[in-house]
């Protein structure tokens, strides 16, 4: 599923795509895959080109934020969260940094 959610941001042209794999750091997710729009519109429409590719295959999205701000969009799909910035606001969340205990997986391995 990383995978087709990689894919579907990347159709989105979303910038900086990296995927964590968080199955050994954290309980409550296998992965993060991260990623930055160049504007909280474009966050937006990754995260739609995302929730569309995904409902395509029967997979909804089971929570939803930051949405109607668009400078941070989290998408949880329980085996994967996806979180959408602006290079702003991923600069300042710098996720990769605090998750950087978390093995970098190429997306066509998981």
């Amino acid at each position: 599923m990383v995978g087709a959610i990689a894919e579907a941001a990347a159709d989105k042209k979303a910038a900086g795509i990296v995927i964590l794999n968080m199955k050994d750091v954290v309980s409550y997710t296998d992965y993060f895959l991260i990623c930055s729009g160049r504007s909280e519109r474009q966050t937006r429409a990754i995260a739609d080109g995302i929730r569309s590719k995904l409902k395509e295959q029967g997979i909804p999205a089971l929570r939803i934020e930051g949405e109607a701000r668009g400078d941070w969009v989290l998408l949880d799909y329980l085996s994967v969260v996806v979180h959408i910035f602006t290079p702003e606001s991923r600069d300042f969340y710098r996720l990769e940094v605090l998750w950087k205990e978390a093995p970098r997986v190429e997306a066509g391995v998981t």
